[in-house]
């Protein structure tokens, strides 16, 4: 009897060790995640070198054209009101500060097509995104600092004036021009009425072609292309008499997500008919292609735009 009570001593004391283990380790995730979400900009600042605080060239004029942009579509509702240049970044644990500064809940935030005022968003991420949205532009954001910002890279804070107060972002830019910046790289310029052309009429062979194309755009704010997403259908007729229909689709965009299909649903005859599924968006958000459907949709937050639809050309 002795022994039995012996033993379940001893599981009581294995216990309690157990249980002081994993408070332990709990505590010390704790902390991890309190020194995590404590980090600055002054933690950044420890792992950067001096650099000149007149930017190249090319910054600087990505700066005064999306200053530019800002005032003619957002007016005063947000504004560039000064730039610090911080340093390059010279470090690995520089490049993962950089990664958890840009995507901290607390950071701000903007999306939209400014040229749209009402689909513009901006302020702090936590408060525009939550649950699954957070989560998701935050990784996109870790994603893509990962695979753009390296060690080398300047870093410069920029000032903002906007209707909800003043606040600053973080901007990564390089001698070729600015890489990165939640608020810049955030916001696009987009026709949403799209672009199209067809080739000429009229052909001496017997057998002739014809195409039309529709594309749509999306401007980095300082003016410059950003993506682009679009189809093509080209018929081949002799008379009135289409014998083949071809289609093709493309999308791309720098920073961001893009995915594009087309497929033909008639061949031949009085004419010949495409149908398209296009998108393009930043990588806050994600999009995703329903193949029963035959379309691309849109899910989180970020600048986005989808286009799905058909078109029939005649000979």
């Amino acid at each position: 009897m002795k022994k039995l009570t012996t033993g379940f001593k001893i599981l009581a004391v294995l216990s309690v060790l157990a249980l002081h283990s994993c408070r332990d380790e709990n505590n010390e995730i704790s902390q991890q995640e309190t020194v995590q979400a404590k980090m600055t900009t002054a933690d950044l600042k420890n792992e950067i070198t001096i650099a000149s605080q007149v930017v190249p060239g090319i910054v600087q004029t990505q700066l005064d054209e999306s200053q530019k942009s800002l005032e003619k579509y957002l007016k005063s509702d947000l504004q560039i009101a000064g730039a610090h240049v911080i340093g390059k970044i010279s470090t690995q644990k520089g490049i993962d500060i950089s990664q958890s500064l840009i995507s901290d809940k607390d950071q701000f935030v903007a999306f939209g097509n400014v040229s749209d005022l009402s689909s513009v968003k901006m302020g702090r991420m936590g408060d525009l995104y939550t649950g699954d949205d957070l989560a998701m532009a935050q990784t996109g954001l870790k994603e893509m600092v990962t695979e753009e910002i390296k060690a080398g890279t300047n870093v410069m804070e920029i000032i903002w004036n906007s209707k909800n107060g003043k606040f600053t972002t973080l901007c990564f830019y390089n001698d070729s021009g600015i890489i990165w910046d939640n608020i810049l790289g955030g916001l696009v310029m987009m026709d949403t009425r799209g672009n199209a052309e067809s080739s000429n009429e009229g052909a001496s062979a017997r057998v002739v072609s014809k195409w039309y194309k529709q594309w749509w755009t999306a401007n980095w704010l300082w003016g410059s292309k950003r993506g682009e997403m679009g189809y093509q259908i080209t018929i081949y007729y002799t008379g009135s008499t289409v014998s083949n229909t071809d289609v093709s689709d493309w999308a791309n965009i720098s920073l961001g997500k893009a995915k594009s299909e087309s497929k033909i649903t008639k061949n031949s005859g009085a004419y010949g008919k495409c149908q398209y599924a296009l998108g393009l968006c930043t990588p806050t958000g994600s999009l995703s292609f329903n193949s029963s459907q035959f379309s691309i949709s849109f899910s989180g937050l970020g600048s986005n735009i989808v286009n799905n639809g058909v078109h029939s050309l005649y000979p």
